[in-house]
């Protein structure tokens, strides 16, 4: 079974269990599915958050957490980039250079591949890893 959250054309929004995606598909394409609201049978599915079951079986809404990390790693790259110099595709030699005392200590931030961070990690220069979020949806 599965839960979706649908939408009418009157912008209505109610939840309905289905078989699986295909039982809604099949249900929505003959009209049988109607708002509970206003019986209008022109339905879509609406965006809805994912919910998983905890190892107690209680329902968790993945949601809110998500909205959570996102805010939080928007926060992230605001407080970085008001505190860091960006130096671009030049981070993993500016990072070295840092590391190596060739010029003044400072934060910085940039993009550099997998293999680069890698590079810059074996030879003990401490590199972080964050997902540089979109400061809007």
């Amino acid at each position: 079974m599965i839960l979706f959250e649908l939408r009418c054309s009157h912008d209505h929004h109610f939840e309905a269990w289905f078989r699986d995606g295909a039982a809604y598909d099949a249900q929505a394409q003959a009209g049988e599915i109607a708002c509970p609201e206003c019986g209008s049978a022109e339905v879509s599915k609406a965006i809805m958050a994912p919910r998983i079951n905890s190892a107690r079986g209680e329902a968790v809404d993945v949601g809110e957490g998500a909205r959570a990390l996102r805010h939080a790693l928007r926060e992230l790259r605001r407080a970085v980039e008001r505190n860091c110099d960006y130096v671009g595709d030049r981070f993993p030699e500016e990072a070295r250079k840092i590391f190596y005392g060739e010029v003044e200590p400072r934060a910085i931030y940039g993009e550099a591949s997998a293999e680069q961070a890698v590079a810059l990690e074996e030879e003990g220069v401490e590199v972080g890893r964050i997902p540089w979020a979109p400061l809007e949806d």
